[in-house]
């Protein structure tokens, strides 16, 4: 089976590229482990103090795979507690690891896909990416991506755009505080690797790690507790008839009367 997630190390800097683009890099299974091993991998590397997360072709990662979609409706609620938290240990990772993660959103980042970029602690897009949690349209719930998203934006913010599902450009993303850049597509490469290479160059990388430690701390008490009842319901709700109803809609490009 093919690597889809690639993995390299050069001026202290890794940088993790997922490498699906012609699914628009959706997350399936192979994804969420390969990239929760590269993350690993990268905390673990010492010769590594900043790492990149972006992806090739048009899209940052378009939400979850069409054919791990219709997967879900046939697991077991068991199963889907253990995919649950297969995302969840991903985000979590990215979250809580001890070096910085700039994240590089060019193109779509919806729904999984939005909450992965979500978990990084810098966020660069260019002004033609798009932004959105849409599981609501398709019968679906936010629910382990919004335990982040809280923590991020306001809970006026936050109530706007997993209700409405809204799609948003990174100019929105700005003002909601969402992301951190809005670089141009010709100039993002270049800016986030210098802003990487000023981190490497001009930061003690155990001052970075432990000032990131002490803001997680500081502000996320609660989001194990948070986290845990979001798998309870991330799994609950693939048994619903909505979801089944959505995500057969949203399969056959049909449109969904609710």
């Amino acid at each position: 089976m093919d690597k889809m997630v690639l993995y390299q190390v050069a001026d202290r800097i890794a940088t993790i590229t997922i490498n699906r683009p012609e699914k628009r890099n959706a997350l399936n299974p192979q994804i969420i482990s390969e990239l929760t091993e590269a993350f690993i991998d990268a905390s673990e590397d010492d010769l590594v103090k900043v790492i990149i997360l972006k992806a090739n072709g048009d899209a940052f990662s378009a939400g979850a795979d069409l054919e791990y979609l219709q997967q879900l409706q046939n697991n077991s609620f068991e199963e889907n507690v253990a995919d649950s938290n297969n995302l969840k240990k991903l985000f979590t990772t990215i979250y809580y690891l001890p070096k910085v993660v700039i994240a590089q959103v060019e193109g779509h980042a919806i729904a999984g896909g939005c909450g992965l970029a979500n978990v990084c602690d810098i966020i660069f897009a260019t002004p033609e990416s798009s932004f959105g949690y849409t599981e609501v349209k398709i019968g679906f719930v936010p629910a382990i991506v919004s335990c982040f998203l809280v923590r991020k934006v306001s809970e006026t913010v936050a109530k706007e755009i997993l209700l409405t599902g809204k799609i948003f450009k990174a100019a929105q993303a700005l003002e909601y505080k969402l992301i951190n850049f809005v670089t141009n597509s010709s100039e993002i490469h270049q800016k986030v690797k210098e802003f990487a290479l000023s981190l490497c160059n001009e930061s003690s990388g155990n001052s970075l790690s432990i000032t990131k430690q002490l803001i997680t701390q500081t502000t996320n008490s609660s989001l194990e507790k948070s986290l845990e009842t979001a798998v309870q319901i991330n799994a609950r709700v693939r048994e619903s008839d909505d979801f089944k109803k959505g995500i057969a809609s949203f399969l056959n490009k049909e449109k969904i009367n609710w």
